[in-house]
């Protein structure tokens, strides 16, 4: 069953729980989301909380994807560039689906729904960074986005375990 993906739902705390338990358990399930594993709703708070801010000052979106049971289970960020000289594109971050639901095709879901909501909000691309050595930037290729940079060893993960930040595109024009 697919998913059901609403753009910018009421905050309230029922979602907050569930976003911390989604990116608590994309963490500690290996995902690339600005953790390392392991990690606990308090870890995650704070940043959740950033991004909150961001929302409520105007400068991000947000995409969330729920099950069949109502239950959060992908989400997006859509972040707006301060820079008056690149207002035309916006960053995709914190890209996740629950691991329970990976391997189903909820990834494409999720990353067409934000074509679609940043198309809707009239930006011209969509410019997101993936961590090196997982394959992801392999699984945004197959989506249409196209490598555009790579910093070597720009993200530590830990002692001697360094991975590339890797910058791709989608053109939405």
């Amino acid at each position: 069953m697919p998913l059901t993906f609403t753009l910018d739902p009421a905050v309230t705390p029922a979602l907050r729980d569930g976003l911390l338990d989604l990116w608590t358990d994309v963490s500690n399930a290996g995902g690339a989301v600005g953790f390392v594993p392991p990690v606990t709703r308090e870890d995650v708070r704070p940043e959740l909380l950033r991004h909150f801010a961001a929302m409520s000052e105007g400068r991000a979106r947000l995409l969330v994807g729920r099950d069949e049971e109502g239950r959060v289970a992908a989400t997006a960020f859509l972040t707006f560039n301060t820079h008056h000289l690149m207002t035309h594109w916006l960053w995709l971050y914190t890209v996740m689906v629950h691991p329970r639901h990976q391997g189903k095709g909820y990834g494409r879901d999720l990353l067409a729904a934000a074509e679609d909501a940043a198309r809707g909000l009239g930006f011209e691309a969509i410019r997101l960074t993936c961590r090196g050595g997982l394959g992801l930037e392999r699984f945004y290729a197959s989506c249409g986005y196209k490598e555009v940079g790579r910093v070597p060893g720009a993200i530590r993960v830990g002692p001697g375990d360094d991975r590339d930040d890797i910058f791709m595109l989608l053109p939405l024009t």
